[in-house]
């Protein structure tokens, strides 16, 4: 039988099985809105991450 692998993340938002790869757009062919507004949204991830990690480091400090 053969073995399942996990999925990958870019693989839960691509083309189905068999239809092959899907080209990644370039930064520069997207919309200046779109790149705006992606640019937006991953400094928002960074920095919630950063908040996330230091409070973690924060709790751990606290507890030992």
């Amino acid at each position: 039988m053969p073995r399942r692998t996990t999925p990958q993340q870019l693989d839960l938002f691509g083309p189905p099985h068999g239809a092959g790869p899907m080209p990644t757009p370039h930064w520069r062919s997207l919309p200046d809105e779109t790149q705006a507004t992606l640019t937006g949204l991953m400094v928002r991830l960074i920095l919630d991450h950063a908040d996330g990690a230091d409070s973690r480091r924060k709790e751990a400090g606290h507890d030992a």
